[in-house]
């Protein structure tokens, strides 16, 4: 016990001291510079007015920003507890290589006649977009399947939007999530290292992707923030600016199921759900625009999805299967008595 509790601490502390972390203490001081450069050249404002809105001081002690404290502090605690259970990438490395052996009978070894270089910024562009294309297909589901936007309204519950509500996560998600980066991070190993064998290696800044390190510097945590930065339009069709995921988050109807994208906006466009930043129209965010207190209650963050999910198998069960198990019954009942029927007049 006391070993978790130690661990667990240390896992806390580490939230804000991990360049391997969005909400490492550099990223987030980046962001504020951004988002102080920002308000200076839109707003007006003098320097201490717009130092004042940079920091977002009303949002860090909204209700729902204390609904993320209590949901890192709990999450930490629960996947502390379930990680070391989790497949891990390199598992599925391994497994895949192996896969790959038996359905290529002749393994070819590309890496003598590409410069390493070259497979460096391969693999770590390759990594990059397949992380950032499996991150929008999973969250386009947690959207489109009914019980998973169950759980996913934990994090659209926030009414107001800072850094970490990044984390505002239900375990069941951030389960999905963690399996996910475990399926591509493994799959990409496994294919260049059959490829190109001990030549496989990333660019990194800080122990960090460098193209994740470049998309976190350029303020990567302002998009869970009250500053909507947009980027023009040309670049909006390229990449997803803050105020683009802000929109996500909106609580209009016009926005609904748009900008699932994390980084890159291709795939929101081939799949029609691209929406552009609307800078001269304020957003409000949250589920509806109705939306009650009791969302931020743990109570409706952690166990309503379960119960949601209860009541609709118990209804679908009872509308699709009772009655057929119900028919089945009675005719067994027919049968039985037409036996016995058959016996007496006999």
């Amino acid at each position: 016990m006391n070993s978790f509790f130690s661990e667990y601490w240390s896992d806390l502390s580490q939230l804000f001291a991990n360049s391997q972390q969005r909400l490492f203490y550099g990223y987030l001081l980046c962001a504020l510079v951004i988002a102080f450069v920002w308000l200076a050249k839109t707003t007006g404002l003098n320097l201490r007015s717009n130092l004042i809105s940079a920091l977002g001081l009303t949002q860090w002690r909204s209700r729902s920003a204390f609904a993320d404290y209590k949901i890192i502090i709990i999450n930490k605690a629960i996947f502390l507890l379930i990680v070391p259970l989790l497949i891990t990438k390199l598992t599925i490395a391994t497994a895949m290589f192996e896969l790959m052996h038996q359905a290529f009978s002749q393994r070819t070894d590309l890496s003598n006649d590409i410069p390493r270089g070259a497979i460096i910024a391969a693999f770590t562009l390759f990594i990059f977009v397949l992380d950032d294309f499996a991150r929008f297909y999973l969250h386009k589901l947690m959207h489109q399947i009914p019980w998973l936007w169950q759980f996913h309204k934990t994090h659209h519950s926030a009414t107001s939007l800072t850094p970490l509500t990044v984390l505002r996560t239900h375990p069941v998600e951030g389960l999905l999530f963690a399996v996910r980066s475990a399926v591509v991070q493994g799959l990409s190993i496994a294919v260049f290292i059959f490829f190109f064998a001990d030549k496989v290696d990333l660019y990194t800044v800080l122990k960090v992707n460098v193209l994740v390190f470049a998309f976190n510097i350029a303020g990567s945590n302002l998009r869970h923030s009250h500053i909507a930065i947009n980027y023009w339009r040309w670049l909006e069709n390229i990449l997803i600016s803050p105020a683009q995921h802000q929109i996500h988050h909106s609580v209009e109807p016009r926005h609904f199921n748009k900008n699932y994208g994390s980084t890159i906006a291709l795939w929101d466009k081939l799949a029609n759900s691209h929406c552009y930043s609307e800078p001269q129209h304020p957003l409000n965010f949250g589920l509806s625009k109705k939306q009650c207190a009791g969302e931020h209650s743990l109570y409706n963050l952690y166990l309503a999805p379960f119960l949601y999910i209860f009541i609709s198998s118990k209804k679908w069960f009872i509308k699709n299967l009772k009655p057929n198990v119900l028919n089945k019954t009675v005719h067994r009942v027919e049968q039985a008595r037409c036996t016995t029927s058959d016996k007496n007049q006999l």
